[in-house]
């Protein structure tokens, strides 16, 4: 068999990649190739960030050499609009159009369905700061690949402060937590087929805790946390749960959608 080309969609601007170097040891399209090397180091892996005129006319240039994308996560908001905003957007409509396998994570997840006609705005019920708990896979989601060899409910590393508030025509709900419904969809535009994550597969909770100290000074002044002993206690609660979950079930996501690819 033929080994997989994948293409890695970033998710941040110049900016943030180097907050992420500096506190996670890596860009979230650097973490991600790290990931997916681990799990298949046969994996070949390309990297562009929409943002990049260049990089984007290249990459559709070649969509047909790609086994499937990866769009990351990211720290931009998607109700911000930004120029740079609509390049990731209309570059995942280009995709869409291309007749691919997309797996979209957090940030990725909320382009994807923006592209796709959905709606995506900030939490209306808080926010994920390095930890989901408690997600719930639905009966949909139990059916699905993505969440072979999952446990129906599950605790994850997470950072996100928007959510997915309309999905896309015919998307399927595979899970949701206590703040946020769409944990976990898929859904088709046109002969491509894309799955997304709210939640973060590709970290772990060491690199989460990493980005909230980055983070908290904005946390703080954003009311995420009223005290410094809520904050603490949330950083504890991270760390118990970082004792509790092994590579294997923090990564299966992406290792079922990479093992789908080769079939």
């Amino acid at each position: 068999m033929n080994a997989l080309n994948i293409l890695i969609v970033e998710g941040n601007n110049r900016k943030d990649s180097e907050f992420f170097i500096k506190a996670a040891g890596a860009s979230a399209a650097d973490n991600l190739k790290n990931l997916i090397l681990k799990i298949d180091p046969s994996t070949n892996t390309e990297i562009i960030n929409p943002g990049q005129d260049d990089e984007t006319s290249h990459a559709l240039k070649n969509m047909h050499e790609y086994s499937g994308i990866i769009f990351t996560g990211g720290a931009m908001r998607i109700n911000d609009m930004t120029d740079v905003i609509k390049k990731h957007i209309n570059f995942a409509s280009n995709c869409f159009a291309q007749q691919k396998k997309i797996l979209a994570i957090c940030w990725g997840l909320q382009i994807c369905t923006t592209a796709a006609g959905g709606k995506a705005h900030p939490a209306t019920k808080g926010a994920h700061i390095g930890i989901a708990s408690n997600v719930i896979v639905n009966d949909e989601g139990q059916k699905h690949f993505i969440y072979k060899d999952k446990e129906k409910i599950f605790t994850s590393p997470a950072f996100n402060f928007d959510e997915v508030s309309e999905l896309p025509k015919d998307a399927i709900l595979l899970s949701s937590d206590k703040i946020n419904n769409v944990m976990g969809v898929s859904f088709k535009v046109g002969n491509s087929e894309i799955i997304g994550l709210q939640y973060h597969p590709d970290y772990e909770y060491s690199q989460m805790l990493k980005l909230i100290a980055g983070r908290k000074e904005r946390l703080f002044a954003n009311k995420n946390f009223l005290s410094e002993e809520e904050y603490e206690s949330h950083i504890s609660y991270i760390n118990s749960e970082n004792e509790l979950l092994n590579f294997n079930d923090r990564t299966c996501e992406v290792r079922n959608w990479l093992n789908y690819l080769k079939n």
